[in-house]
């Protein structure tokens, strides 16, 4: 019984070893074959320069908190969608009404959070700009 043990950790630790040898393994790679000592010009660092697009302005702007309100809205309907999808799915022709009512229920508290967030102002998303610099 004690050697069936000792195997089952050895089992267990090789798992964990290649665990982190597959986790590790793309950061030394990328590290091997990194190009080193090149001079970065201008041009090189501009990623719209090969598009033909002349940047305008600074690459750093910051993004007001109503964009990232939006993105959470959007991030929990999408995880929403994932549960009724399952469930259309699980009810083909035999529905209950019973749990009709529970979708309905599970809608309802989603449409809620749509008024809430209408309410608070965060689909009213208003771009402040600045006059460009000659």
């Amino acid at each position: 019984m004690e050697n069936e043990q000792v195997y089952d950790l050895i089992y267990v630790l090789a798992f964990c070893l290649g665990g982190i040898v597959l986790a590790a393994a793309p950061f030394l790679i990328v590290h091997r074959l990194a190009a080193r000592g090149t001079r970065q010009s201008a041009n090189k660092r501009d990623q719209f320069v090969e598009c033909g697009v002349e940047p305008i302005g600074d690459a750093w702007i910051r993004y007001s908190a109503v964009y990232y309100l939006y993105a959470l809205v959007f991030v929990a309907f999408a995880v929403d969608v994932l549960y009724l999808i399952p469930v259309a799915l699980v009810y083909d022709r035999q529905f209950p009404s019973r749990d009709l009512v529970e979708l309905l229920i599970f809608v309802g508290i989603l449409s809620l959070v749509i008024v809430y967030a209408w309410k608070k102002g965060v689909f009213e998303w208003e771009r402040k700009r600045t006059p460009p610099s000659l």
